[in-house]
């Protein structure tokens, strides 16, 4: 049985709530838009820009987008199995 991941900040354990959100920066090559990058796994709604990283809005540190997915024990276990065998 699959579950949510819980997402939260991988530094601060900051968890965005549903109107938080980020801009898809002008200066890293994005468009400006205004969105929750989590509804979207990193992509922006505006122009298709995969994030790779996401900037926490308390502590600011900047972290792989993945890292802010955080699934159950025994999900993440067979995650990492996948990972190795595709590696």
């Amino acid at each position: 049985m699959t579950r949510e991941p819980e997402i939260y900040c991988p530094a601060c354990q900051w968890h965005p709530r549903g109107d938080s959100r980020w801009i898809c920066a002008r200066s890293k090559g994005g468009c400006g838009t205004r969105w929750n990058t989590f509804w979207t796994g990193g992509c922006c709604p505006g122009c298709g820009h995969h994030w790779e990283t996401t900037q926490c809005l308390v502590c600011k540190k900047v972290s792989p987008h993945v890292d802010w997915y955080h699934f159950p024990p025994e999900e993440e276990a067979q995650r990492e199995k996948a990972r190795e065998v595709t590696a």
